[in-house]
């Protein structure tokens, strides 16, 4: 029997339902039309990818939105916990405004626009690698007019928050996508692809995040300092490496915070040829750190892993601390 293919966002969106689930947030999907909510979510993917001229459409309670546009959201019944996931290219930011807003403050409602992700009171990026304090990437509609009306991320993804209590209450959420000429902290929509990471003369943190299992091939790095020639698991070259103020790092993990994850390996050396590793985790990142006195380059290909070539080795395996069915 032929299985379906379930494109790549329609994939990333059941994640982030299966692991939103672990925080309370699949009390969404019963809350709205539990018989079909999340199968007319996936349906909307699926008509994005055939048809990208449709820029307006209903908001839901629970939503992602990848395409520019507007989107209307008006409240049937009190609507109190309600989150819409925002992503773009990796080579874009994404700028947010509110119109048309109908809500009442002083009962409780709220709308509030985050400057990344935020799961299982995990943020992405992590407060060490993004340039805000966790105070200051929030914008709260009701605490200020116009300033609180618009926000624009500082990488490829962004979030809205938002409770509503009065029927027939809500707003229009307008996503807007603009050019960024070096991407960092990046959240992949496909398992598959390719992507280089640069930081000019920065003293920044930058993560490549892709939330499935997969097989990291680093083609090319470019680092302020050599110290080595080899890829060593992280047990031997940790402390070394990150001692050296410009490194790449791997992490595997089940959550969106880096400074939550396992670190897989290191490297601290500048490289032409090709390292692979795999990382068996829901969730695979590369991240780059620079002290600011280079400039840094990593070149990277990744690709999907299937059950029968998940990692069997102990020392490219995450089975201790990883849970992959």
């Amino acid at each position: 029997m032929m299985m379906m293919k379930v494109p790549p966002r329609a994939q990333l969106l059941l994640f982030l339902v299966s692991l939103s689930s672990r925080m309370g947030l699949s009390r969404y999907i019963e809350e709205n039309d539990a018989p079909d909510g999340l199968y007319s979510l996936l349906s909307l993917e699926q008509k994005r990818e055939a048809e990208d001229f449709i820029f307006r459409r209903p908001l839901r309670c629970l939503d992602m939105l990848s395409t520019e546009g507007s989107f209307t959201f008006v409240a049937s019944r009190p609507q109190l916990a309600c989150a819409t996931f925002v992503i773009a290219e990796p080579s874009e930011v994404i700028g947010l405004e509110l119109s048309d807003v109908n809500i009442d403050c002083r009962a409780g409602d709220f709308i509030k626009m985050f400057d990344g992700w935020v799961l299982k009171g995990e943020k992405f990026p992590s407060s060490q690698d993004h340039p805000l304090a966790s105070h200051q990437r929030y914008t709260d509609y009701c605490s200020s007019s116009a300033a609180g009306s618009s926000s624009r991320s500082s990488q490829n993804v962004a979030m809205v928050f938002f409770r509503i209590h009065g029927e027939d209450s809500g707003f229009t959420l307008t996503v807007k996508k603009l050019h960024n000429p070096f991407p960092c902290n990046i959240m992949s929509q496909s398992p598959e692809g390719s992507f280089t990471m640069v930081m000019p003369h920065q003293r920044r943190n930058c993560s490549f995040s892709i939330i499935y299992p997969v097989e990291i091939r680093l083609t090319e790095l470019s680092l302020g300092q050599a110290k080595s020639n080899e890829l060593i698991p992280q047990r031997k070259v940790w402390s070394a490496c990150s001692g050296s103020g410009d490194y790449v790092e791997l992490l595997g993990g089940n959550g969106v915070d880096t400074s939550h994850m396992f670190p897989v390996a290191d490297l601290c050396f500048s490289l032409s040829g090709l390292a692979q590793m795999k990382i068996g985790c829901d969730n695979s990142v590369v991240r780059l750190v620079s002290s600011g006195n280079y400039i840094n380059r990593v070149s990277f290909q990744y690709r999907l892993l299937d059950r029968d070539t998940l990692p069997k080795a102990p020392e490219n395996s995450l089975d201790n601390f990883c849970s992959v069915e």
